[in-house]
C-alpha cells in the first residue's frame, strides 16, 4: 500500500518503519494536561490543540517553539468547538460552518509554527469529530474542504479505511493511517467508544505489546480475539494518559530495539 493511500512505506524485506504521534499542547490558560516538553524529546510528530477544544494562543506558540527546536513535525490537531467537553461531544454543525472552523484553526496554527521557523505539516481532527468522520461523509467533505481552503495540500492522518481518507483522496490529498496501541479495536477495525468498559488499556506492557505487533505485523488483536489489518505508518501516544512521557519513552525503545525504524510520515 503507498504512502498515498494510507501511509505504510516499507517494501518488502525493508526494516519496518514507523512515526510517533501525539496530542499536545492540551491545556488552557494555567491549566496544563500534557506534558509538553518530555513528551517533544520522544515523538516525531507533535499533534497540536488549536484552541477550539483545548490551547491557547500562549500554549501554541510555546509547543510550536518546542517542536521547531526538536526537529518534530507540527500537526494541527482540528475540534469541533467544544472547550467544555474537551471536544469529545458530539456535535452536529453545518459543513460550511464546519469548514470555516476548520481552516481557522490550521490557519491560527501556522502563524505560530512559522514564526517558530517551522510550517504546519499535516492535520488530524480530535476525539469526536476524528469519531464522525470514520463513518459520517458529510462531516468527512467538510474537513476536508477546510484543508483545501487552508492551502499547500497538507496531509490527513486519520483511521485506515475512514469516509475522512476517502474524501481527502479524492480531493488528491495525502492520507497516512495512523493506530492506538491503547485503545481496544472492534472485530471492524474501529475504535471502541470510550465510554465503553476496557476502551482504554491501561496497562503499560500490554501498550508496548500492541505498539510492536501494530508497527511490524500492520495488525492487532480486536474485541472476541479477532485479528485485523492495521495499515498504519503513524502510532498514536495519547499524552493525556498518567505517566504519558514515561511510557512513550518505553514504547520508542522498545521499537527501535525490535528493528523499528522511527521518523515521522512527514
Amino acid at each position: 500500500m503507498s504512502e498515498r493511500s494510507e501511509g505504510v512505506t516499507a517494501g518488502v524485506g525493508a526494516p519496518p518503519v514507523i512515526d510517533l504521534n501525539a496530542d499536545l499542547g492540551e491545556g488552557f490558560g494555567r491549566w496544563q494536561l500534557t506534558d509538553d516538553e518530555a513528551l517533544l524529546s520522544v515523538v516525531t510528530s507533535a499533534n497540536v490543540a488549536c484552541g477550539f477544544h483545548a490551547g491557547d494562543p500562549a500554549t501554541m506558540r510555546r509547543v510550536c517553539e518546542l517542536a521547531a527546536e526538536r526537529g518534530v513535525v507540527i500537526g494541527a490537531q482540528v475540534s469541533y468547538r467544544d472547550l467544555a467537553g474537551f471536544g469529545r461531544r458530539a456535535m452536529d454543525v453545518p459543513p460550511d460552518e464546519l469548514a470555516a472552523e476548520i481552516t481557522y484553526q490550521i490557519g491560527a496554527l501556522e502563524v505560530f509554527a512559522r514564526a517558530a521557523g517551522a510550517r504546519v505539516g499535516y492535520v488530524k481532527p480530535h476525539g469526536a469529530l476524528y469519531n464522525r468522520c470514520v463513518h459520517d461523509e458529510e462531516q468527512a467533505c467538510a474537513v476536508v474542504d477546510g484543508i483545501r481552503a487552508a492551502g499547500g495540500g497538507l496531509p490527513v492522518l486519520g483511521l485506515p479505511g475512514s469516509r475522512l481518507h476517502e474524501a481527502a483522496a479524492r480531493a488528491q490529498l495525502p492520507v497516512t493511517g495512523e493506530a492506538f496501541a491503547d485503545r481496544a479495536y472492534t472485530p471492524e477495525g474501529t475504535l471502541v467508544p470510550r465510554r465503553e468498559p476496557g476502551a482504554v488499556i491501561h496497562d503499560p506492557d500490554e501498550v508496548v505489546k500492541r505498539a510492536l505487533g501494530m508497527a511490524r505485523d500492520q495488525a492487532v488483536t480486536a474485541r472476541y480475539g479477532r485479528r485485523v489489518a492495521v495499515p498504519a505508518r503513524s502510532l498514536c501516544l495519547h499524552g493525556d494518559t498518567p505517566g504519558a512521557a514515561d511510557l512513550a519513552r518505553r514504547v520508542r525503545s522498545e521499537l527501535t530495539a525490535a528493528g523499528v525504524h522511527v521518523r515521522s510520515f512527514v
